[in-house]
């Protein structure tokens, strides 16, 4: 149920927005128009208005039956989760991977056709990727989005590898992705590495080395 707002600063349509995104719980991660509204108790045109631009500030994306929440929401809740240390759930998961493993170990959501970073202990490298919490990188040629697409239906599969990248504006801050990162000082960029290594970025397999430090 929506809010009831007093205060001479009251701002329904930030009220009706907010009551729109909690409407989405567990077991019932995809909404329709008429679902949304009736969980917040709004008209239909003011609820699909309110879905429409959260789907235009990316909080919402369209799904096979309605409506779905993006990892976006995250950044609503980041700096509690930040402030309260609630990162500290899955760091010492984490840091046991780093000292077994000797390698970088992040936490990511599919979203669409992309993964998004929600967690990271990094190893210092020579060169390495820029990733923090909120980075975005296609899921294809990514180790963990192979792995989250691997676990999709087929029918799923075929509708999230169809959907098109996700905006530029949206990958702000974001370093370059991996089947466009140097495998070393020496090698450059992508486009001066040979067919083979850059074959091998796509199908998740380490680049060949050559004497110094690989991105990781």
């Amino acid at each position: 149920m929506p809010r009831a707002g007093t205060g001479p600063d009251f701002i329904e349509a930030l009220a009706r927005g907010l009551d729109v995104i909690t409407a989405f719980r567990p077991g019932r991660p995809v909404m329709t128009l008429a679902e949304v509204a009736a969980a917040t108790d709004l008209a239909r045109p003011t609820a699909r208005r309110i879905l429409l631009t959260l789907e235009e500030l990316g909080y919402v994306r369209t799904a096979e039956r309605g409506y779905t929440l993006t990892p976006r929401v995250l950044d609503l809740g980041v700096s509690f989760v930040r402030s309260t240390g609630l990162w500290e759930v899955a760091r010492p998961h984490l840091e046991r991977l780093v000292e077994r493993t000797g390698e970088s170990c992040s936490i990511a959501q599919l979203d669409g056709s992309d993964i998004v970073y929600v967690a990271r202990v990094a190893v210092p490298k020579i060169v390495a990727l820029a990733v923090q919490i909120g980075t975005r990188f296609p899921a294809l040629p990514t180790s963990l989005g192979k792995v989250q697409l691997a676990a999709l239906a087929p029918e799923e599969l075929e509708r999230v590898l169809a959907e098109p990248p996700a905006p530029a504006s949206s990958r702000a801050g974001s370093p370059t992705p991996p089947s466009a990162t140097p495998c070393c000082v020496r090698c450059g960029p992508a486009g001066g590495r040979s067919p083979t290594s850059s074959s091998r970025w796509a199908s998740g397999r380490s680049p060949r080395r050559c004497g110094t430090a690989r991105a990781g």
